[in-house]
Formats: C-alpha cells, structure tokens, sequence
C-alpha cells in the first residue's frame, strides 16, 4: 500500500506561482505523478517522476511552466507551477504505482496508477 497526502493548493492570480506537495508513506512507488481535473472535463496527466531516479515526464502542453521533483529525505513529490493562467484551475491529485511503466505515454496515463491522494483545489483568477 501507498498513502499520498496532497497540500499546497489555493487561490492565486494569473501569472503566479504554487508549490504542491505530496507527502508519499507506505512502500515506495516505482512512479509519482500528479493528475488535474477541471470542472466538466476529464481527468489529465501533468507530470510524472520517478523518485528512486530521478526521471522525469510532462505533459507537452505544460512543459515549462510545470516542475516536479522529488524530496527522498522527506518521501515528498512536489509540483512547482509557475506562470499560471485561469485555464490551470482544476483539482490537482498525487497518483502512485509500484509497477514498472514502459512507454511514456503511460506515465501520464491515469489508468496506470493504482493510488490515490484527495486532492486539492487550484483556483487561478484573472
């Protein structure tokens, strides 16, 4: 089993930044990824890593204005979202697997992730 616990989420204007952060216990994940879903729409891969390497995945849409990384000390996957823009607001959720995930595609695929944080709420205002 794998527990995440997202946080960071709140209300900033276009053109700000938020860290969120995704505190990871239990087994260690092969891959971390965060995941939004905005009102009405399907749920979308944003980034993946995984942690033991360091590896990293983006969606090509948000590539340059999102960042993760990964904290081992702390078991804590972070997503670093800089130039935000209203489009961005959605519910960000920490998703994990323990299996190994080989076309990159996958990694940003939610299908692939059998854990689960709540989520928290990113609203961006004009």
């Amino acid at each position: 089993q794998v527990q995440l616990v997202e946080s960071g989420g709140g209300s900033v204007q276009a053109g700000g930044s938020l860290r969120l952060s995704c505190a990871v216990s239990g087994n260690s994940p092969v891959y971390v990824a965060w995941f939004r879903q905005a009102p009405g729409a399907q749920r979308e891969g944003v980034a993946a890593i995984n942690p033991l390497i360091g590896t990293s995945y983006y969606s090509d849409s948000l590539k340059g204005r999102f960042t993760i990384s990964h904290d081992n000390a702390k078991n804590t996957v972070y997503l670093q979202m800089d130039s935000l823009r209203p489009e961005d607001t959605a519910v960000y959720y920490c998703a994990a697997t323990r299996y190994l995930l080989g076309a990159r595609s996958d990694k940003l695929d939610d299908v692939s992730y059998d854990y689960w944080g709540q989520g928290t709420q990113v609203a961006v205002s004009s």
